[in-house]
């Protein structure tokens, strides 16, 4: 898909020394910067001067080919953290306008009364208010949405990587999502590096038993990328979803997001993230997953190991690839000593 004009492109690749570079998307050549993005990032935040111009005076003369990269396995996640249990992955549900839907059907309680007569679910009462505030136009503070911990860097997959499913777990499943990705510069201030494409991998099954297992089903890997895309948010964000099993195409659906589609802005979801002090320490990273309304669950898709998980939208220049990779059983319960 043809990517969004006007914004910068940055993905992050493995050196020979095995260290995380930076590396500006130019068609199908990647020009190596300096430094890593956190390193970029936090200098441009510290400094107050814009990211994309800290990214054009980091450039070097060294150039990788976007495809071999790929295939040589050198594209890392386009954000890391030296420290990554300093990188929070957190996000929000019920944000976009299909999005009530299969998750309404999920938390529903099975009754055989007609729509109009069936009681209202947590889920849909949630989902109205943001339908109803969640968009404030005055300057006022909207309605707080769903919010969700999914865990640290250490949980935080490459594209082309491999996500894991926990032998414990029931299911496992693709999210299509867009993601914002923030830093936190040394005053405690809020920095948007940018956007990117997400797999937020959940276990639905988990949360079909009873929506207050959502936290739990959160915990499992997620993917973002290949790029994270400095500039602005399209109003629209249009993409496809598709899973592959032996080579061949098993499933797919068009997906749409952007603020045109969603029932929460971007800067409400964002207040009521970082208004939490402890989500404003200097030095964080944080990247936080906008809400997905497609999933191939819904329609009764059961992933299986080896399953390719394809995301592709018109942000970015490559799909967001991630395989399921199946973990052996736990052979005895975890014990604190």
């Amino acid at each position: 898909m043809p990517k969004a004009a006007g914004n910068i492109h940055v993905v992050q690749v493995r050196t020979e020394s095995g260290l995380a570079v930076a590396a500006k998307v130019e068609g199908n050549s990647l020009r190596l910067l300096s430094s890593s993005l956190f390193e970029l990032a936090l200098l441009s935040a510290n400094e107050g001067r814009r990211l994309s111009e800290v990214i054009d005076t980091s450039m070097t003369g060294e150039t990788l080919d976007y495809d071999v990269a790929i295939a040589a396995g050198q594209l890392l996640a386009p954000i890391t953290h030296p420290d990554p249990a300093h990188l929070l992955l957190t996000g929000t549900g019920l944000t976009h306008l299909g999005s009530a839907a299969p998750r309404n059907k999920m938390h529903g309680k099975g009754s055989d009364k007609s729509a109009s007569e069936a009681p209202v679910t947590d889920t849909q009462r949630m989902f109205d208010w943001g339908v109803e505030g969640g968009k404030p136009t005055d300057g006022s503070v909207g309605v707080q949405p769903e919010w969700f911990y999914k865990g640290t860097g250490h949980t935080l997959r490459a594209p082309y990587q491999d996500i894991e499913m926990p032998a414990f777990a029931l299911d496992g499943g693709e999210e299509a999502e867009l993601v914002g990705v923030y830093i936190v510069n040394d005053q405690g201030k809020v920095f948007r590096i940018g956007y990117a494409l997400s797999n937020e991998f959940s276990d639905h099954v988990t949360e079909k038993q009873n929506y207050l297992y959502l936290a739990h089903s959160k915990l499992r890997d997620a993917s973002i990328g290949p790029e994270i895309v400095i500039g602005d948010l399209p109003e629209e964000v249009s993409g496809n979803v598709s899973i592959h099993r032996n080579g061949e195409l098993l499933w797919q659906h068009d997906f749409a997001s952007g603020e045109q589609h969603m029932c929460h802005s971007i800067a409400n979801l964002e207040h009521h993230h970082f208004k939490y002090a402890a989500f404003r320490v200097p030095g964080q990273v944080h990247v936080h997953f906008f809400g997905a309304a497609i999933l191939s669950f819904a329609d009764a898709i059961v992933l299986q190991e080896g399953d390719e998980m394809r995301i592709e939208c018109n942000l970015m220049t490559r799909p967001l690839i991630n395989r399921v990779k199946v973990m052996s059983a736990v052979e005895s319960p975890v014990a604190a000593l």
